[in-house]
């Protein structure tokens, strides 16, 4: 199982690839395969065939998940792509902080 540095509703960046550049929401996380689903990220076409699921049938758009190592989260803060980086607070906790401005993460 391979570390994962986002979470599910986290704003990502696409460091590389067809999609760099580009901001959106993490849907999915994947820690298992070490992939991600990004919200209007990697999108792929898809053909359905109707079934009682989906009556109509045709052509759909859909996100395809991204290897963790081309995404970097943006800080709320800042606004800008930062590394992670780890503290504990007061009580114990440990929480995400970004490397720039220093700004918890976590809500």
């Amino acid at each position: 199982m391979a570390k994962v540095h986002v979470k599910k509703g986290d704003t990502v960046v696409v460091l590389s690839g067809k999609d760099r550049g580009k901001k959106g929401k993490v849907l999915k996380v994947l820690p298992k395969k070490g992939v991600a689903i990004v919200e209007g990220v990697n999108m792929a076409t898809k053909h359905r065939r109707p079934s009682p699921k989906f009556p109509q049938g045709g052509i759909i758009h859909q996100e395809m998940p991204l290897n963790t190592s081309k995404l970097m989260v943006v800080c709320g803060k800042c606004g800008a792509p930062t590394r992670i980086g780890h503290t504990f607070l007061a009580d114990g906790t440990k929480v995400r902080t970004c490397k720039k401005c220093g700004e918890v993460i976590d809500k």
